[in-house]
This record gives structure tokens, C-alpha cells and sequence, in this order.
């Protein structure tokens, strides 16, 4: 595994970009072009004269939302796994105490 980074070529909306990366980020940038380019064609949808930089704001702003939005979950979730972790330590120090004594 090497950090070299490489020239990888990406299409979004029709355009092509080069990117450099490392050959084990390929994968996740070609995942990620697609994507781009999928949310930036629902955001432009039939009409073509709109421009490409608000396109391509408004397809990042969906995107960053949704990250975000992901984000809070995961803390809760992570808030949760942390309080039932507590209880249950809890709980198993409780039974220790009863029978140790």
C-alpha cells in the first residue's frame, strides 16, 4: 500500500475532472463522482440552461444536509449505546457486590 497519488478521471455532468488519489481512495472517488453527478442531474433536471454553479451549490447543500443529518444520528445513537452501557455496568456491579460479600 503506497500513499502515491495517482491521476484519476472523474465524469460529472457531462464534464471530465482529474483528480490525484491514492490507488485504495480510487474506489470511494469514483463512488462518490457518481453520486455527484446523480444529485446534480435531479437538481438540473430538464432544464439545461440553469448554471452550473448552482447546480452544483444546490447539489452540495443536499448532500452536506444529509450528512448532517446522519451525523445527529449517529450521535444519539452513540449518546444511547452510551447510557445503556452505563446501566448495564451498573447492574453487573450490583450483582458482583451481592455475591462477592
Amino acid at each position: 500500500m503506497s500513499n502515491h497519488s495517482e491521476p484519476v478521471g472523474v465524469r460529472v455532468l457531462d464534464r471530465e475532472y482529474t483528480v490525484g488519489v491514492s490507488a485504495e481512495e480510487r474506489d470511494g472517488l469514483l463512488a462518490a463522482a457518481r453520486l455527484l453527478d446523480a444529485r446534480m442531474r435531479e437538481v438540473r433536471g430538464n432544464n439545461r440552461m440553469v448554471a452550473l454553479d448552482r447546480v452544483a451549490v444546490l447539489a452540495a447543500l443536499n448532500l452536506a444536509h444529509e450528512l448532517q443529518q446522519l451525523r445527529q444520528e449517529r450521535d444519539a445513537q452513540q449518546r444511547e449505546l452510551a447510557v445503556t452501557l452505563e446501566t448495564l455496568n451498573q447492574r453487573l456491579d450490583g450483582l458482583l457486590g451481592t455475591t462477592a460479600g
